[in-house]
C-alpha cells in the first residue's frame, strides 16, 4: 500500500479521496438506515401480531365464555389470509388449550402447554405474541399467535438494495470527481512537470502555461513568480560569476605580466649595470695610461681612441633608453621629409662599420639602381638599420657573413632585408624578440652586449613611419632575417634633409659656458679656446647673470640645474638685458623629455642639447652662425645613436 501510495498521481489520489469519502458517507447512511429499518420492521411486526391477537381475542371472547370451541376455531381459521402467521391457539382461563390453528397441516406446529405472560418474544426465527381475552374486566383466556420473523430475508434484500445504491453512487461520484479534477489536477500536473524540467535542465525561464482560478490559480501564479525571481537571481549570480571570472582572468594576467615585468626589470637592471661597467673599465684604464705615459703620444692616442669608442657605446645605450621612453610616452617626434634610401643605408653602414670590422664580419649590400625615396626621418631610419645591423653583428660568431638587401616589390612596398648566419632565433622567441629587454641569448656565456632594447626601438620607429618589421629564422644556429617594410614615396618633392653644416672653425665667437660640472665645462671651454673662440666659464646661475652683460656673448651654453639660479630663470633674465637680445641661448641638460624641451623654448632658448654632449654638436651650432640660428626654428638637439 505504501508503494502504491508513493506511485499514485495527484489525479488518482483525488479520485480515491472522492470515492473514499462517498463510500464512508454511504456506509454511515446505510448503517443508520439499517438500524432504523430493523427497528421499524420489528415494531411493525409486533404491532401487527398484537393487533391480530387482539382481534382474535375480541371475536372469540363469546365463544370462550359459552364454551364453544367450534366458533373459536372458526375465528382462528380467519388467520389464513395472513400467510406469515404460522399457527394460533386460544387458551382458557385455566391455561388449557381451548382451540388451535395451523397454517400448514403438513408441518404441524408445537404449541406451548400453557400460555406465557402477555407480550411478545422472538425465538428461533419466530415472533410469538400472547394476548389476554378480557370481557367486562374478567380475564377469560389467552390468545397465542406465532409468525415467521424474516429478519435474514430483510437483511439480504436490504444488502442487495444497499449494494446497488452504493455501486451506482460510487460510479456517479467517480464521474463527478473525474470532471472536477481537471480544474485541480491539470494545473498541479503542469506545475509538477515544470518543476521537474527546471530541476533536470536548470532552466529557470520555464513557466506554467495552464490557467486556473481560485486557490489553484494563486498557487500557479505564485510558482511562476517564484521561478521569475529565481531566474533573476540566477542571472545576477551568473553575471557576477562571469564578472568575477573575468576579473580573476584579468588579475591573473596582470599578475603574470607584473611577475614577467619584475623579472625583466631585474634582468634589465643587472644587464644595465653590466653594460655600463664594461665601457667604464677601459675608460678608466685609458685615463691611467694617459696619466702614466704622458711622454708617449702613440700610447696616449690609442688610449684616447679606446675611450672614445667606449664613450660612444655608453651614449648609444643611454640614447636607446631615452628614445624608448619618448616613444612610450608619445613624446618622440620624427621629421617627414623625402629621404633617399641609398643615403640612409650609407649612414647606417657608417655607424656600424666599426662593429662589423671589429668582429671580422663581411657584409654584402644590394640596393636598387634607381633612387628610391620614402617619407620619413633620415636619422631615425638610419638608426633602425644600424640597430638591425648591429644586432646581426653581435649575434653572429666572429668572421660571419651579413647581408643588407633592399627592393621595391610588386605590391609597391619597399622591403629591406637584413640577414646573418649567426646563432638564429628559437621559434618560441620569434613572437617576443621585439619586446623590451628580451634578448635571443641571455646566458652568462654570451659574447654579445646590449640591453635588449634595440629591436624594440627599431620596431617602434618603423611603425612611426607607417611601416612594419618582421623576424624570421630557421631555428637556433641557422641565422636570422629581419624584414623592414616601408611605403615608397612615388615622387620625391623638394630636396632631402639638409646636411649638417661643417664646423666653421674660422669664425671666432664670444661664448659663455655655465655648468656646475667643473670637469665637463672646463674641458669644453679649453677645447673651444683652442679653436680660437673667447670663452667665459661660470659655475652657477647668479655668477653667469652677473658676468653676462659685461661679457656680451654671441652664444651662451647654459645648464638647467644650476645652483642659485636655474637655467630657465637665467635665460629669461638674459633675454631681459638690452645688450643680449641677439645672443643665441643653448640649453645643455640631462633632461630630455618633450616637456623639458618645451620649457626650454618657452624660457628663450633657441636650441636644446641632451647630455652627454659631443663637441661635434657644439661645433654644428657654432657653424650655423648666429644669424642662421636666429632665423630658424628652435632646435631640439639630441645625440644620435652611435654618433
Amino acid at each position: 500500500m505504501a508503494r502504491l501510495r508513493k506511485s499514485a498521481t495527484v489525479r488518482a489520489k483525488l479520485i480515491v479521496m472522492a470515492l473514499a469519502t462517498t463510500f464512508a458517507a454511504l456506509v454511515t447512511m446505510s448503517a443508520s438506515m439499517l438500524v432504523y429499518d430493523l427497528t421499524t420492521f420489528q415494531q411493525n411486526w409486533v404491532d401487527d401480531l398484537t393487533t391480530q391477537a387482539e382481534i382474535v381475542a375480541t371475536v372469540s371472547a363469546p365463544a370462550v365464555s359459552f364454551n364453544d370451541p367450534v366458533v373459536a376455531r372458526q375465528n382462528l381459521a380467519l388467520l389464513r389470509v395472513r400467510p406469515q402467521i404460522e399457527a394460533g391457539a386460544i387458551y382458557g382461563a385455566n391455561g388449557v388449550m381451548f382451540a388451535s390453528y395451523a397454517q400448514s397441516a403438513l408441518d404441524p406446529p408445537v404449541f406451548p402447554s400453557r400460555p406465557g405472560p402477555a407480550g411478545h418474544a422472538i425465538a428461533g426465527g419466530h415472533m410469538i405474541v400472547f394476548h389476554p381475552i378480557v370481557e367486562n374486566g374478567e380475564r377469560l383466556g389467552t390468545v397465542y399467535l406465532t409468525a415467521r420473523y424474516r429478519l435474514l430475508d430483510r437483511l439480504v434484500s436490504y444488502a442487495i438494495i444497499l449494494g446497488a445504491v452504493m455501486v451506482a453512487s460510487l460510479l456517479l461520484a467517480a464521474m463527478v470527481a473525474s470532471r472536477l479534477r481537471l480544474g485541480i489536477t491539470n494545473p498541479l500536473e503542469a506545475v509538477t512537470d515544470v518543476a521537474r524540467a527546471v530541476m533536470q535542465k536548470r532552466d529557470f525561464s520555464l513557466r506554467v502555461r495552464e490557467r486556473a482560478s481560485g486557490e489553484i490559480g494563486t498557487l500557479v501564479d505564485a510558482f511562476n513568480n517564484m521561478l521569475a525571481e529565481v531566474e533573476r537571481r540566477a542571472d545576477a549570480l551568473q553575471e557576477a560569476n562571469r564578472t568575477l571570472e573575468h576579473e580573476m582572468t584579468v588579475r591573473q594576467g596582470a599578475e603574470r605580466a607584473l611577475l614577467l615585468a619584475d623579472r625583466r626589470k631585474d634582468e634589465f637592471l643587472a644587464t644595465l649595470a653590466h653594460e655600463l661597467r664594461n665601457p667604464l673599465a677601459p675608460i678608466r684604464t685609458g685615463l691611467d695610461i694617459m696619466r702614466l705615459n704622458r711622454s708617449d703620444p702613440a700610447a696616449t692616442e690609442r688610449a684616447r681612441a679606446v675611450m672614445e669608442r667606449q664613450l660612444k657605446q655608453m651614449v648609444r645605450l643611454v640614447d636607446d633608453l631615452l628614445d624608448v621612453s619618448r616613444i612610450n610616452t608619445g613624446k618622440l617626434t620624427i621629421r617627414h621629409d623625402p629621404v633617399e634610401l641609398q643615403a640612409v643605408v650609407a649612414n647606417a653602414l657608417e655607424i656600424v662599420r666599426p662593429v662589423i670590422d671589429a668582429q671580422g664580419h663581411t657584409i654584402e649590400v644590394a640596393l636598387p639602381r634607381e633612387p628610391v625615396h620614402v617619407l620619413g626621418d633620415a636619422t631615425r631610419l638610419a638608426q633602425v638599420l644600424s640597430n638591425l645591423l648591429n644586432n646581426a653583428a653581435k649575434y653572429t660568431d666572429r668572421g660571419g657573413h651579413l647581408a643588407l638587401a633592399a627592393a621595391v616589390e610588386s605590391d609597391g612596398q619597399l622591403r629591406i632585408r637584413v640577414t646573418d648566419n649567426g646563432i638564429g632565433i628559437a621559434p618560441a622567441m620569434l613572437g617576443e624578440i621585439f619586446d623590451m629587454f628580451v634578448q635571443a641569448d641571455s646566458s652568462l656565456e654570451r659574447t654579445s652586449a646590449g640591453l635588449g632594447v634595440g629591436l624594440s626601438l627599431a620596431r617602434r620607429l618603423v611603425e612611426l613611419h607607417g611601416g612594419a618589421i618582421e623576424a624570421h629564422s630557421g631555428g637556433p644556429g641557422l641565422g636570422s632575417e629581419f624584414v623592414v617594410t616601408l611605403p615608397v614615396l612615388r615622387e620625391a618633392q623638394g630636396a632631402g634633409p639638409r646636411e649638417s653644416a661643417q664646423p666653421a672653425q674660422g669664425t671666432p665667437y664670444r661664448i659663455l659656458l655655465a655648468d656646475d660640472n667643473l670637469d665637463f665645462v672646463n674641458a669644453i671651454g679649453a677645447l673651444l679656446r683652442t679653436l680660437g673662440h673667447t670663452v667665459h666659464i661660470c659655475h652657477d646661475g647668479a655668477q653667469a647673470l652677473a658676468a653676462a652683460e659685461a661679457f656680451a656673448p654671441d652664444f651662451a651654453f647654459l645648464d638647467i640645474g644650476l645652483p642659485h639660479l636655474n637655467g630657465y630663470d637665467l635665460a629669461r633674465a638674459l633675454r631681459a638685458l638690452p645688450g643680449l637680445q641677439r645672443t643665441v641661448l643653448v640649453a645643455v641638460t640631462g633632461w630630455g623629455q618633450q616637456k623639458d624641451r618645451e620649457m626650454a623654448f618657452d624660457a628663450g632658448f633657441e636650441a636644446h642639447l641632451v647630455k652627454p654632449v659631443s663637441v661635434e654638436q657644439i661645433l654644428d651650432i657654432l657653424a650655423a652662425g648666429r644669424q642662421g640660428m636666429r632665423a630658424g626654428a628652435p632646435v631640439a638637439g639630441a645625440p644620435v645613436a652611435g654618433a
